[in-house]
């Protein structure tokens, strides 16, 4: 059964998320749909401290193409190292 949401977001977001769930032909609110019952069953299925993000939502959420043996811990821990020096 479906629900309906009402969400505040940036315009801008709003925008280019539209331009994308068109040209991936998809409705935004299907977009949506799953990636928030990606992160609820993820979340049913492993541990807290065991979720990784797929590399489809990196991708939606920063447009930059990310190579899949990406250890994103290793990349976190040298921003650290770098912003910490």
């Amino acid at each position: 059964m479906d629900t309906k949401l009402t969400l505040k977001l940036d315009k801008q977001v709003i925008e280019k998320a539209k331009e994308y769930a068109a040209s991936h032909k998809r409705s935004l609110s299907r977009l949506i749909e799953a990636y928030l019952k990606s992160l609820v069953d993820t979340e049913m299925s492993a541990d807290k401290d065991d979720i990784q993000i797929s590399p489809f939502i990196k991708n939606m959420a920063t447009g930059v193409k990310l190579s899949a043996d990406l250890d994103h811990k290793k990349e976190y821990g040298n921003h650290l190292s770098e912003k910490y020096k």
